[in-house]
C-alpha cells in the first residue's frame, strides 16, 4: 500500500514507539496526525513531520473523532497505528493481603484496550467511505500495538497483560468484521523496547536504568532493549504489506520473560 499523499493517524505519537512509527510513516510520504495528551511534545513532532497534532484521550469518542476528521482533511485516511498505552505494576494482592483497587485495573484497560478499539472503530468508519486503492478493494490498514506481556506477563502485570491480551484477542474477529470494506487489521507485540514506559514501573526515576538492565538480561539476542525505530520498521511493514492480515507478530529478539 502506497502511503504517498494519504493520511495516517498515530496515537501515542509524541514519544516512544509511536514517535518512531510516525517518523517512518512520514518518510514514506504520508501526512501524519499525532494523537497524544502531551501537547508540547505532540506539537513539536507534528511540526517536524509536516503533520498535525490533536490532543485526545484515546478512549474519548468526541476527541478521537476530531482527530479522524483532521486526518480526513489532510488526505484520504489509509492508516492507523494504535501506539498509545500505559504501563502498570501492581499485584492482585499487596503484601498485607489488600486487593488491588478495581479503579486501577479498569483505568489500564480503558486506555490500552478500550482506547485502542475506540480509535480503530472510528478510523475504520472513515476509511470505509474512501475509494478503494487497488483491484482487491483495499481501503486501509490498521496496526494495533499489543505486547509480549499478552503471552508471558510478569508478576504485577495483571492489568497490563489483560489489556494487551485483549488487543491480541480482538485482532482476528475485527479483521473478519472489516473484510467487506477492505480494511486489514494486524497487531504487533513488542518485547522490551526502550521507551518512557519504564518510568511507570520503576520505584522512582533513579531506578529506571537498573530496571531496564535487569530486563535486558532476559533477551535472547541481541541482549539489549530494542530501539523504537527497530519496532517501527516492523509496524510499517505490516501496515503496508497488502497480504498481511489478521496476524499478531512478536518483535522481541526471542525474549521469554520469567515470572518476575
Amino acid at each position: 500500500m502506497d502511503l504517498t499523499g494519504a493520511s495516517v493517524i498515530v496515537t501515542g505519537g509524541a514519544s516512544g514507539i509511536g514517535l518512531g512509527c510516525a517518523r517512518l510513516v512520514a518518510s514514506l510520504g504520508a501526512r501524519v496526525v499525532i494523537v497524544d495528551l502531551q501537547e508540547e511534545r505532540g506539537e513539536a513532532v507534528a511540526k517536524e513531520l509536516g503533520g498535525v497534532f490533536v490532543r485526545a484521550d484515546v478512549a474519548d469518542e468526541e476527541q478521537v473523532q476530531a482527530a479522524v476528521d483532521a486526518a480526513c482533511e489532510l488526505g484520504p485516511l489509509r492508516g492507523l497505528v494504535n501506539a498509545a498505552g500505559i504501563g502498570s505494576a501492581a499485584r492482585t494482592l499487596d503484601r498485607h493481603g489488600n486487593p488491588m483497587p478495581l479503579k486501577d485495573f479498569e483505568f489500564v484497560l480503558r486506555v490500552n484496550l478500550v482506547g485502542t478499539f475506540n480509535c480503530l472503530r472510528l478510523a475504520a468508519s472513515a476509511m470505509s467511505k474512501t475509494e478503494p486503492i487497488d483491484d482487491d478493494g483495499q481501503r486501509g490498514s490498521i496496526v494495533n500495538i499489543a505486547s509480549t506481556a499478552a503471552f508471558d506477563g510478569q508478576t504485577g502485570q495483571n492489568a497490563y497483560s489483560a489489556s494487551k491480551g485483549g488487543v491480541v484477542g480482538m485482532t482476528l474477529p475485527i479483521a473478519r468484521d472489516l473484510v467487506p470494506v477492505g480494511i486489514r487489521v494486524n497487531a504487533v507485540a513488542p518485547g522490551l523496547i526502550d521507551t518512557p514506559i519504564y518510568s511507570s514501573i520503576a520505584a522512582d526515576e533513579s531506578q529506571v536504568e537498573a530496571v531496564k538492565a535487569s530486563l535486558a538480561a532476559n533477551v535472547l539476542f541481541p541482549r539489549r532493549l530494542g530501539r523504537p525505530d527497530e519496532l517501527a520498521s516492523m509496524v510499517v511493514e505490516v501496515l503496508t504489506n497488502d497480504y498481511m492480515n489478521a496476524e499478531v507478530v512478536r518483535v522481541d529478539a526471542g525474549t521469554r520473560l520469567p515470572p518476575k
